[in-house]
């Protein structure tokens, strides 16, 4: 069956890939795509939003803008990961595709209810400010959602301070908020997404696609892989927002294990940080799980198929 999915982000070079994969996989219907202040300003992501929709070739899906801060603290941007940009080391096209004339929470909000109960999925890969205020806006929309999938967090380590992950760390309210709605949720934190190496092995068959949008690829992953070495020490760098799309496409890509997450709001060293209570097994009623070990072969694979899937070969 057809996964339906809403993908909120924030391209990115990640970003870029996990939209890729989510339009170029048969299994995925991609119904809107909302974009959020994070790696990057409002405005230069929902630019590298719109120029990715031309890379490849994405149609009748609708995009929106939306939150422009988090909720409470000040606007922090990782320019040291992304660049100015957002997605340097790559040329972008112009894009062509319109924004929808609603706010990103709004077409979130519209989308689900006008959906059939637990038909659409959530899948954050940046900041969690529009989530958090689509729950707050309209409730309803918390039972009827099938599951939230994100990419963020991490429940034994950090990478934007020693224990919180960037998408948590620049909105921490945000994320406390969605954490305890009652929706299922699948963390993909960093324990997870820091097994999704894009090896050399991995870039001699994107490299074999001889596609423009695979092309488009291994620019990212050259820049990508720069300043992730510089600023994280990675000899390859983690992927890691596309491993949220690839557990909607099919979760036995990895393995995860259900136990209590929650968000750290008021620590000193430890601000952002999801705490996962591992000291006991979880109760019947605990909604939320955390993605643990990648079949990092079976990810890469299906990376690949979709950047097959997407274009033309270059001539």
């Amino acid at each position: 069956m057809v996964k339906k999915i809403i993908l909120d982000c924030d391209p990115g070079h990640d970003d870029a890939i996990a939209l890729l994969l989510a339009h170029g996989n048969p299994e995925i219907e991609l119904l809107a795509v909302t974009t959020v202040a994070g790696n990057q300003t409002i405005e230069k992501v929902t630019h590298n939003a719109l120029a990715i929709a031309r890379i490849a070739n994405i149609t009748g899906v609708p995009f929106a803008a939306g939150a422009t801060r988090p909720l409470v603290r000040q606007a922090e941007v990782a320019a040291s990961i992304h660049g100015e940009t957002g997605l340097d080391g790559t040329e972008l096209p112009e894009p062509t595709l319109a924004l929808e004339p609603i706010h990103a929470v709004d077409l979130i909000i519209n989308t689900i209810m006008s959906h059939p109960p637990k038909t659409v999925t959530l899948v954050p890969t940046g900041v969690l400010s529009n989530i958090a205020l689509a729950a707050r806006k309209e409730p309803r929309i918390v039972e009827r959602v099938k599951e939230v999938v994100l990419m963020g967090g991490g429940y034994h380590t950090g990478n934007w301070s020693a224990v919180a992950e960037f998408n948590i760390k620049i909105d921490p309210e945000a994320a406390h908020i969605v954490f305890n709605e009652k929706w299922p949720i699948t963390m993909v934190g960093l324990d997870l997404t820091h097994q999704a190496l894009a090896t050399p092995e991995v870039i001699e068959k994107i490299a074999a696609v001889g596609t423009k949008p695979a092309s488009f690829v291994l620019d990212l992953l050259r820049f990508f892989t720069k300043t992730c070495k510089e600023a994280q020490g990675f000899d390859y760098p983690p992927v890691h927002d596309p491993c949220a799309v690839a557990y909607v496409i099919d979760p036995n890509v990895m393995t995860v294990q259900k136990v209590p997450v929650n968000i750290e709001l008021t620590g000193t060293l430890t601000l952002g940080m999801t705490v996962a209570d591992f000291r006991a097994n979880a109760s019947k009623d605990c909604h939320t799980q955390v993605a643990v070990k990648l079949n990092h072969g079976y990810f890469w694979d299906l990376v690949v198929d979709a950047l097959e899937r997407i274009g033309e070969v270059e001539s």
